[in-house]
């Protein structure tokens, strides 16, 4: 049976073949059963022959078309569907015989890299397009070349600086081409040469020349022209100088809203009552609650305001300062809320932003919010209340984001009984408050401050250096100093106006103090803090003396608080004695 033996060794190379093909292919029959697997089909479906043989196709593959192809005898082709995480392309073709249909196949075809593939030289295109754009600019000369410095490419730019047309110059030597170059000299080395001044058409042109190296490599060389004449880098360097000056103009405009001039490291003072403020001072700056500071005049409650702001969360915020007694009181509305375009006569076109507005996010300091007049005192209410502010002219309220922090020398409940100020905007503002001890009740700090002083006002008078020897310090520190620090700043930029010495006695600071004033201890040179206890413990002794021993009308005296001087007492071991 030659002929038979034929037949099945045909049958059986089709199926051998059908098993190395890469494609998947299956075959139903006409009720949808599978009847035949190949290899690569298996794959797919990562399932064993014997699991798929006599399976329904719709369970196996829901997605497949054979159940229509078997339906309508259509044939059903490129078809895009997943499995799995594979992407494949589906034909779907009927089984006829007589006829009549009695199956179908399906040839599953990968293409999953095919995708990937595409995308990727997509993506090449794309990025090669971009180049090719890049390169060729109308605004940089830019020039290749190969490891034998033949042009590879010449962009439109430089062909126009040459005066040479592009066709002409691909594949010459970069030296016939353009004139004094070193790309060639840049293959040899190896070695890039950035911002050189070359001759080219009659120009002093600033160019670059890079090496190009895969896998450490050399494989070409790129130049390009920087600026086609040195006075175009001189214009670029001018504007940039102007461009840099206007920076600096508008940071330091910025800064006057954005930044404290002040930390508490600024703030000299050693003293009992200077260390408990400043640790108030820290432990109240990391909430938001409304801050009322208060001290007599000179006493530095704007430096404690900055201290404040900048120790806060808000530091990186806006700090607005105000100054309720310096302005007008038909301009402070304007300025602490803003009006709109039109708002009144003169009013600036497009309108303006009020101070609260400003310090949106950070800090406003309303100096001498004392002097307040009573009607801005209902609106400053309002803004506390509800959190926001109306611009003048306006019809909506605008909401705001600030911390407030006010300050006085003021008596405040004074004024509330005498109704010069408002209640209740008094206790919306005093929630913590944090009071300055007058320089009289401190006479410890009095050295560091004058130290302090002395530098910033040798800084900003740029003197030559002067220094206050003992017996200046302790006529500084035997003075009432009504006037506090701000008084202590006067009296010392007065004398470094003045006084030639190098070094400052009592004999230059004397005259600048009132002798009504002062509280001479001895006429001894001793150490200055022995001094200082000294005139604390006497003038303790005397007020307490007086009073009979109440401590309460002492303190009172000597205008100090109840906690400085009863720990004044303690340190002098006074306290034993009137107990």
């Amino acid at each position: 049976m030659p002929g038979s033996t034929s037949k099945i060794e045909n049958a059986n190379l089709m199926l051998a073949a059908l098993d190395a093909s890469f494609c998947g292919i299956i075959v139903v029959d006409v009720d949808g059963q599978i009847v035949s697997v190949n290899e690569a089909a298996k794959r797919i479906f990562g399932q064993k022959e014997k699991d798929l043989l006599g399976c329904n196709i719709q369970k196996v593959s829901p997605g497949i078309y054979l159940t229509k192809v078997l339906k309508t005898g259509e044939c059903v082709t490129g078809q895009r569907m997943y499995i799995g995480e594979r992407c494949y392309i589906s034909n779907h073709l009927p089984i006829t015989y007589n006829g009549a249909i009695e199956g179908a196949v399906a040839v599953l075809q990968d293409i999953t890299e095919l995708q990937e593939t595409t995308k990727e030289l997509q993506s090449t295109r794309q990025v090669m397009k971009l180049l090719e754009t890049v390169l060729d600019s109308d605004y940089e000369c830019i020039v290749g070349v190969d490891t034998e410095a033949k042009i590879t490419m010449l962009n439109q730019a430089y062909c126009k600086f040459l005066g040479v047309k592009q066709e002409e110059a691909l594949g010459r030597n970069v030296q016939d081409v353009i004139e004094n170059t070193r790309l060639h000299i840049v293959l040899q080395t190896g070695r890039p040469e950035i911002g050189q001044i070359q001759r080219i058409n009659g120009h002093n042109a600033v160019c670059s020349r890079i090496p190009i190296k895969i896998d450490g490599k050399l494989v070409a060389a790129i130049g390009k022209v920087m600026f086609q004449d040195v006075s175009e880098l001189r214009s670029l360097i001018k504007k940039v100088g102007q461009l840099q000056s206007e920076l600096e103009y508008y940071k330091e405009e910025i800064k006057s809203y954005h930044e404290t001039s002040y930390s508490l490291q600024d703030i000299a003072g050693d003293s009992c009552s200077m260390r408990d403020l400043k640790k108030l001072t820290l432990r109240v700056a990391k909430n938001n609650s409304t801050v009322l500071i208060r001290g007599e005049s000179g006493t530095g409650k704007e430096l404690i305001a900055h201290a404040l702001h900048s120790s806060s969360p808000r530091s990186c915020g806006p700090f607005v300062k105000v100054n309720c007694a310096a302005m007008p009181e038909e301009l402070l509305e304007s300025e602490l809320f803003g009006y709109q375009d039109g708002a009144f006569t003169g009013a600036r076109k497009g309108g303006k932003l009020g101070k609260f507005e400003l310090a949106n996010k950070g800090t406003i300091f309303l100096d001498e919010i004392g002097d307040m007049p009573m009607n801005m005192q209902v609106k400053l209410l309002r803004v506390l209340q509800e959190k926001e502010v109306e611009r003048l002219g306006g019809n909506r309220p605008i909401k705001i984001d600030v911390r407030i922090v006010a300050a006085t020398n003021r008596n405040l409940e004074k004024m509330v009984q005498e109704h010069l100020f408002r209640e209740d905007l008094f206790y919306r503002l005093n929630v913590v408050s944090l009071n300055i001890p007058p320089l009289r009740e401190r006479p410890e700090d009095i050295p560091l401050l004058a130290d302090a002083v002395m530098k910033k006002l040798i800084r900003r008078l740029n003197c030559c250096r002067k220094a206050l020897d003992v017996s200046a310090i302790d006529c500084l520190t035997t003075y009432h100093w009504p006037g506090n620090v701000r008084e202590l700043e006067n009296v010392l930029e007065r004398v470094l106006n003045i006084v030639e010495d190098e070094i400052i006695t009592e004999d230059h600071v004397a005259p600048y103090l009132p002798k009504h004033d002062m509280v001479r201890v001895s006429k001894d040179v001793r150490p200055l803090k022995e001094v200082v206890e000294q005139l604390e413990k006497d003038m303790i002794l005397k007020a307490l003396e007086k009073t009979k021993g109440n401590c309460i009308t002492a303190s009172n005296l000597l205008q100090v608080s109840k906690s400085t001087f009863y720990e004044k007492m303690s340190r002098y071991g006074i306290y034993k004695k009137f107990n």
